[in-house]
């Protein structure tokens, strides 16, 4: 008898250990972003706007036509440029307004993929970009996922985020997503639904695959395959107007970037410039490179409004930080013709694995004191 009751004891001690042992190894198959409005399972608020936030409006309630459940949430952009910034865009935070300066976030180790349902009010609105982590600060995200640029259809899709071997233990900025002028100029419209992270033991990792070529820099206003975004503006950046929507005699397709440089040297430098980036105002903090190792150069067309218009340097690569380009390579000083000229920027023998900065240029006001507007089209990786 007191034996039995020794094993006894033995097994009722040991069974909540093994009981843990085994939820510990199904863990959670889900973690939800967003099911309904206030559904019980939700986690995470979208609280992080950016960029021209005056642009947005959001309904998390929209009861036409959800994916599941009562509801969507839907967004409405307007591409009117508030902040003067020329994209928009929301993160999923917590707790709500979290930019890394307190602890909050969720531990989703485990987890190996994110999914979402989109769609479009019309079809062929355009999101830059969708992102997972990636908010720095005191606390930062442990990990930065990016997919993009996505053309929405008018009817509900689901887009996947492959996780796959990416460290989820601390995620703030759940989710969130990026918006250009450039790619809708009249606005969009579009949907969102059932967000949540999923654990996939099947799914393997993806790998960093070299782009195929071409691959765009600009091809016209609003097109899918543009890269980067003209954001890192320099120097004298109150002397410069930008316009990537101008019908002044594009060179090819509807629209071509007109670009008019004062020479007022309203910063004092006496130079201005502009790099393309990837994400808007990456200069080395986000590790969000292309792999254009396929590229054996990289081509444009430049012309002028009078002719003579010098720009001391194009570029490709050069930022450098954290996460710095892995080459760079220039052309200039070049004298512009009235007429469409093209530009060639060899790359053939530079290290194109890890691009950030796929375009830039720099003009002074020494050699154009009255000023210069010129224009540039199909800008492309070959």
């Amino acid at each position: 008898m007191k034996k039995l009751l020794v094993v006894l004891m033995a097994l009722a001690l040991l069974s909540p250990v093994m009981a843990g042992a085994e939820d510990k190894a199904a863990g959670p198959k889900e973690f939800v972003v967003y099911l309904d409005k206030n559904a019980k399972d939700n986690h995470y608020i979208p609280s992080g706007w950016m960029g021209d936030y005056g642009d947005i409006k959001m309904n998390d309630q929209a009861a036409e036509n959800p994916h599941t459940g009562t509801s969507s949430i839907q967004f409405v952009y307007s591409a009117k440029k508030s902040q003067t910034q020329g994209w928009a865009g929301v993160y999923w935070q917590n707790p709500a307004n979290n930019w890394g300066n307190k602890k909050g976030g969720f531990d989703l180790t485990g987890m190996t993929k994110l999914t979402f349902w989109a769609r479009g009010a019309k079809g062929g609105e355009v999101i830059q970009k969708v992102m997972v982590g990636g908010i720095k600060g005191t606390y930062p995200d442990s990990a930065m996922i990016e997919m993009g640029p996505i053309e929405l259809t008018n009817t509900w899709k689901q887009y996947t985020v492959n996780l796959v071997g990416k460290d989820l233990s601390y995620l703030n900025g759940a989710f969130g997503w990026t918006i250009t002028s450039d790619m809708n100029p009249d606005g969009a419209t579009f949907y969102i639904d059932d967000i949540k992270f999923e654990a996939d033991p099947d799914l393997k990792p993806e790998g960093k695959k070299a782009q195929g070529m071409p691959f765009y820099v600009y091809a016209d206003r609003s097109s899918v395959v543009n890269h980067f975004i003209p954001s890192g503006w320099m120097g004298d950046y109150g002397d410069l107007k930008f316009e990537s929507s101008s019908k002044e005699d594009p060179y090819l397709g509807d629209t071509c970037i007109k670009i008019a440089y004062s020479g007022k040297a309203t910063q004092g430098a006496r130079w201005a410039g502009i790099f393309w980036q990837n994400p808007a105002n990456n200069w080395g903090s986000v590790d969000a490179g292309y792999d254009l190792s396929k590229a054996t150069k990289l081509t444009f067309w430049a012309r002028g409004a009078k002719g003579g218009e010098r720009i001391e340097e194009f570029k490709v690569g050069g930022i450098m930080g954290e996460f710095s380009d892995s080459d760079s390579a220039t052309i200039g000083p070049v004298l512009l013709n009235k007429e469409w000229t093209q530009y060639t920027i060899d790359l053939k023998g530079k290290d194109m694995s890890y691009i950030i900065g796929g375009f830039a240029w720099s003009a002074n006001v020494d050699n154009n004191p009255d000023g210069a507007t010129f224009y540039l089209d199909e800008i492309k990786f070959e």
